[in-house]
Order: C-alpha cells, then structure tokens, then sequence
C-alpha cells in the first residue's frame, strides 16, 4: 500500500463524498487541483522529451518562415547566435518547450475547464464537452495561422533594414518572437470560446454582444494591431478578421441559449401584465 501511495497525488477523486448538491468541499478542490497541476506536469515532460527526439524536425519548422522571408528580400540577413557556451542548450530546451505547450493544448485545456466543472449546476456541465472539442482545435487553429502569416510579417519588418546594411538575427529573439506570435493567434482564437462561457454563467447576454457588436468589432482590430509583434496590416487584418467571425459565431450561440433559458423559464409567455404563477 505504501508503494501505492505517490499514485494518490495524480488522483481527482474527492477523498470525501460530495454533498447532495454534486459539490465538494474545499479541501477536495485544492488536492483535486494539485492532481491536475501534476497530470499536466507530466504529460508536459513526456511531451518535452518527445520534442527534443524530433528537434531536428522542429527546427526546420521554425527556421521555414525565416527562410521565406529571406528569399524575398535583397537585403542580407542571416542567423546568429549570441548566448555563449549555453546558447545551443537553451535554444533546445526553447524549442522544445514551445512545442511541447502547443501540442498538449487540447490536454491542460480540458483539465482548466474539468477543474471549474464541480462549480457549475448539473445542466451546465453538458458544456464540458462542447469546450473540449472546441477549445483546443479553435488553439491549434489560430497557431496555424500565425505560422501561415508569420513570412509576410518577417518580410515587412526585415525590409525596414536599410540598404547596404546586414540584418543579423539573433536565433534565441526569433524563437521568442516566434512563440510570442502563435501564442497570440492561438489565445486569440480562445475569445470566442470565453464569450459563450460568460453567457453560461449569466454573465453577458446575446442581447447585450448584439447592442454593442460594433465597438467589440472596433476592439478586436485594435487588439489585433497591439497584440501582433510583427504589427504590420497585413498580419493585424489575419488575426482580427477571423476573430470578428469567431465573435459573430458566439453572438449567435449566446442568443440561442437565451432563447432557450427563457423559454423554459417558470414565467415564458407571461405578458407584464399578467400575475405570476408563484
């Protein structure tokens, strides 16, 4: 038994049964968190050390939008390093780190989402589902397009070098404006996914997302243009366009389930003239 014991750690299951109402005590959600903290922990490591087998692989992803850029231009430019000794060993673990988070997405994704399911009321928790087959591919994605608009991007700002003049990239900046900007198109993606979640909790209406459509639409570009590291139209009107159709997607949705909350609500089809029931 006591071998047994460290595999408790990675347990979800309440030490204490569950009230009447389906809902656990606090000390069960703090040893339930530590268990989904250490499940994602490990599936991270697993997958950092499956990243670091295909570095090779992963490099040439990385290096690929670089490269293209590079091919439009006149201009010189070219990698370099400059992190000392230590500079190779970290460029791995960044890479493979990177990758890693990318790919385990649909996985903490669904523990964060697990995790506030007890909170929720038993019809609401129907939604688990919902978010997990749309939430990780809605994050991988918006991680894609980022890769697909990250050439033009890189060409813009590498163009701005003046003429006669080598632009020398130092490898371990471009990894990090590389992770910045999938990471950006990747939570970007995420927004619409939050939106139906506060309708769910009663927090925003569909009502309210119609009545202010237009300076939600006026901030989506604004966030585009703040959010991309690249900040050219380009790039900015790629991320921004999507988002205005993710958003319109969730508008619907919300007013779909406010229709249906309200027609099942105790006093649907009530005039405000008419007494209520209760």
């Amino acid at each position: 038994m006591k071998l047994l014991a460290p595999l408790r750690l990675f347990s979800a299951r309440p030490a204490h049964p569950v009230g009447p109402d389906g809902r656990m005590a606090l000390s069960d959600h703090l040893r339930e968190l530590r268990a989904r903290v250490l499940r994602v922990a490990l599936v991270t490591i697993v997958a950092l050390g499956v990243a670091l087998y295909f570095f090779d692989f992963l490099y040439e992803l990385v290096y690929g939008p670089y490269q293209d850029a590079a091919e439009q231009l006149a201009e010189g430019t070219t990698f370099a390093t400059t992190s000392g000794a230590a500079g190779g060993l970290m460029l791995y673990l960044k890479l493979s780190g990177f990758a890693a988070l990318v790919v385990t997405a649909p996985y903490w994704l669904y523990q964060i989402w697990a995790f506030i399911l007890p909170g929720l009321h038993a019809h609401e928790r129907k939604w688990s589902r919902v978010f997990v087959m749309v939430a990780g591919p809605l994050f991988l994605a918006g991680v894609l397009l980022g890769y697909l608009t990250l050439p033009k991007g890189l060409e813009v700002l590498i163009g701005l070098n003046p003429e006669g003049v080598t632009n020398l990239v130092d490898f371990n900046e471009y990894l990090q404006f590389f992770t910045r900007t999938l990471l950006v198109f990747g939570i970007a993606f995420e927004i619409p996914v939050f939106v139906v979640m506060l309708n769910l909790a009663g927090v925003v209406s569909g009502k309210s997302l119609g009545a202010h459509r237009p300076w939600i639409i006026v901030g989506i570009f604004i966030f585009a243009a703040v959010a991309t590291p690249s900040a050219d139209p380009f790039t900015m009107t790629f991320m921004a366009v999507p988002m205005v159709i993710l958003f319109l997607i969730s508008e619907v949705i919300a007013r779909a389930h406010d229709r249906r909350k309200a027609a099942r609500s105790a006093n649907a089809g009530l005039s405000p003239d008419e007494l209520s029931p209760i």
